[in-house]
């Protein structure tokens, strides 16, 4: 299969600091993918590499073979390369209807006419609706934003970047801070995206990373330190170590504070 994202020799420094070193990646079209690593493994920043948020202080990013590197968000957003965040950029003045809409309209050509359009019959009103019956939002498109749970919102955001026909879809932590009882919802608007989509996961659930991905990659130290299957990364010793490190840390500093 052919890659439809890829990195060649990808860094990242800070000063004196290398955050992201020399990685060299490869999401095929289709792909079911995660990228996961210990907290401080230098995922946001790889991330940040890949969108144009952040120049790379070395090496290539490609998308379909072009070289993007030096191309702003919106000019990746445009050729296909959108993600999700951490933490929503939704306008919580904005209706679902609205926002998605305007995502549509801005795809299209037609971010300054939006508006009037939402409200007649034709293609930008039939997508709209199309997205919205898909991440279940039918009964919430009139409502604020910011009164939504949580749950929906993150599930309008996966919309709207939905709504942008990506050819590659970054999805950061998805599922973060949404309760229990909302996260199935997440869970299935993600299982049910187009296999057209290649999805690369970024996540710290390790339950929902492997009932997601059918391939897995292991960032450490800002570097790519294991790939394979879900099972082979599962029995990898290596990558069980650098988990197993990082809780065994994070109990000693818990017991620190007990003490202290």
């Amino acid at each position: 299969m052919s890659a439809v994202l890829e990195t060649r020799g990808l860094a990242k420094r800070f000063g004196g600091l290398l955050a992201t070193n020399d990685v060299s990646f490869r999401l095929e079209r289709g792909a079911r993918q995660a990228l996961i690593g210990p907290n401080g493994a230098g995922k946001t920043t790889f991330v940040n590499l890949l969108t144009g948020v952040l120049p790379v202080s070395a090496g290539q990013v490609l998308l379909d073979g072009a070289d993007i590197t030096g191309l702003r968000p919106e000019a990746r957003v445009r050729r296909g390369l959108v993600r999700t965040f951490q933490i929503n950029q939704l306008f919580g003045d904005l209706t679902p209807l609205e926002t998605l809409a305007l995502a549509v309209a801005e795809r299209l050509g037609q971010g300054t006419d939006w508006r009037r359009r939402m409200g007649a019959a034709g293609p930008l009103a039939d997508e709209v609706a199309g997205i919205a019956a898909r991440f279940g939002l039918d009964d919430v498109l009139d409502r604020r934003t910011d009164t939504l749970p949580y749950g929906k919102q993150r599930l309008l955001e996966i919309a709207a970047a939905f709504a942008c026909a990506p050819r590659v879809l970054l999805l950061d932590e998805p599922a973060a801070g949404v309760p229990e009882a909302e996260r199935q919802d997440i869970l299935r608007a993600i299982a049910a995206l187009p296999d057209d989509v290649a999805v690369l996961l970024i996540e710290h659930d390790m339950d929902l990373v492997f009932s997601f991905a059918r391939r897995i990659s292991v960032l450490v130290d800002g570097a790519l330190f294991a790939e394979g299957t879900p099972e082979a990364i599962a029995a990898d010793p290596r990558v069980r170590a650098v988990y197993l490190g990082e809780e065994r840390g994070g109990e000693e500093r818990r017991g620190e504070e007990r003490d202290g």
